[in-house]
């Protein structure tokens, strides 16, 4: 059975053209690496990452915040062509805990306070986390919150700059 990376990160903002050159490798390298790729189904960084898999005909899989796919298109613009498959568990952003419990692996590109709570959603649950600098946003600052925190998980946060480098780091401890 595939293993799956979920990504996590900003679904909103104004992203510069590096950091979606870096989010669109990622989502490639997760695919060639052979992992399913799954998002919140979201816009921003997830959305690229989507993209970099499907361009590497990988498969990407998302769970959206909306009841059903006409909400998910009509009421949050969300994106669906990048995704083989969407799933409404009707939860809305408690979908955050789905998407981190369902990964092997979670990665983190930049965020704010939604992918917070997915990286203490993933930290709580002991995940292994990638985090791909470069992106600005909360992923800057994950160490520095875990040292605040005091708390042991056993969650690992592994960090790098190139996204292949990243994926066959996490690969390693995957498998």
């Amino acid at each position: 059975m595939k293993k799956a990376i979920a990504v996590l990160g900003s679904a909103v903002g104004s992203p510069e053209e590096k950091e979606l050159m870096l989010c669109h490798e990622l989502g490639k390298e997760i695919a060639e690496h052979g992992f399913i790729l799954l998002t919140g189904a979201c816009p921003g960084f997830p959305l690229e990452a989507a993209r970099g898999a499907k361009q590497a005909n990988g498969i990407v899989v998302g769970i959206s915040p909306a009841l059903n796919y006409e909400m998910h298109v009509r009421e949050w613009n969300y994106p669906t062509k990048e995704f083989d498959s969407i799933l409404f568990p009707g939860i809305g952003k408690g979908r955050n805990l789905i998407l981190v419990r369902s990964a092997d692996a979670v990665v983190v590109l930049g965020g704010r306070m939604g992918t917070l709570n997915e990286f203490t959603i993933a930290f709580e649950e002991g995940k292994l986390i990638g985090v791909l600098s470069g992106i600005r946003g909360i992923g800057e600052h994950l160490e520095q919150i875990v040292q605040w925190a005091k708390k042991d998980t056993g969650s690992k946060i592994i960090r790098s700059p190139n996204a292949k480098e990243l994926v066959e780091l996490l690969e390693k401890e995957i498998h």
